[in-house]
């Protein structure tokens, strides 16, 4: 039987590499894209291949939606060369950056910028996608702990992300006539280099959100990447539009 295949947007490090690890552990082929880092996202590739599943990876730029037209195309030809298919049964819309900046001293540019790559980016790559999705596919959006409970600095990375959540319901009532399900996945603080890498690098930080988390620590890569893999797997067939926080219990 033929493997599904994934695509994961930003995975060539950080929870977008895990969720693509975990996803070819349950016998999903992957396209995986990276924005600069090229050498990272091959050795994601080659990874993959020693767990048995085809992948390739591909460049895009999140923030730039003239590229996507070319992408997809990309895509496509990828799928009916490398994959011998012609369809997607998974889109996982990961990529992304961390940003800390107070509400007072945001700038446009830089609302613009997080607008872009959080919310605008990933509304219209998946539309531009839905061609090349199967139905019954599932999409996964990445949403954050952050548009639920508030902390100084993040007023315009954590309002895009309670739009990814608010678009994620959308997508879900207006796709279900192709029986596409798509939910949203929340991580809390993890230990990755996302925004400098705070969390993984600065010890009181780490203690303290570790001290505000139900389960006593905070967050790693695989914690986040399973959870990935099960929403995209028939094992989830009966969850859509949900948003799913994956924080360990934090500020409960």
């Amino acid at each position: 039987m033929a493997s599904k295949i994934a695509l994961v947007t930003g995975a060539s490090r950080g929870l977008g590499k895990d969720s693509a690890l975990q996803l070819a552990k349950k016998g999903f082929d992957i396209i995986l894209t990276y924005q600069s880092k090229k050498e990272a996202a091959d050795e994601v590739v080659k990874e993959i291949e020693t767990l048995g599943q085809k992948a390739f990876a591909l460049p895009l730029d999140i923030a730039t939606t003239t590229g996507f037209d070319h992408f997809v195309t990309e895509v496509e030809s990828i799928l009916n060369t490398h994959f011998y298919s012609a369809k997607l049964d998974a889109l996982v819309n990961n990529a992304g950056i961390g940003l800390s900046e107070s509400f007072e001293t945001t700038t446009e540019e830089t609302l613009d910028a997080m607008t872009n790559i959080h919310f605008k980016g990933p509304y219209f790559l998946t539309q531009k996608l839905l061609p090349l999705l199967n139905d019954a596919s599932s999409v996964v959006n990445t949403s954050s702990g952050l548009a639920r409970f508030s902390m100084p600095g993040y007023a315009a990375y954590g309002a895009m992300k309670a739009a990814v959540d608010a678009l994620s319901r959308y997508q879900a009532l207006e796709l279900g006539y192709r029986k596409i399900r798509v939910n949203s996945i929340a991580p809390g603080a993890i230990e990755t280099d996302f925004g400098g890498g705070v969390v993984r690098d600065i010890s009181d930080i780490n203690k303290h959100l570790a001290s505000e988390t139900a389960l006593g620590r905070v967050g790693l890569p695989d914690d986040i990447g399973s959870v990935v893999a099960f929403l995209c797997s028939e094992e989830s067939k009966w969850i859509n539009g949900q948003r799913i926080e994956v924080s360990g219990g934090f500020k409960l």
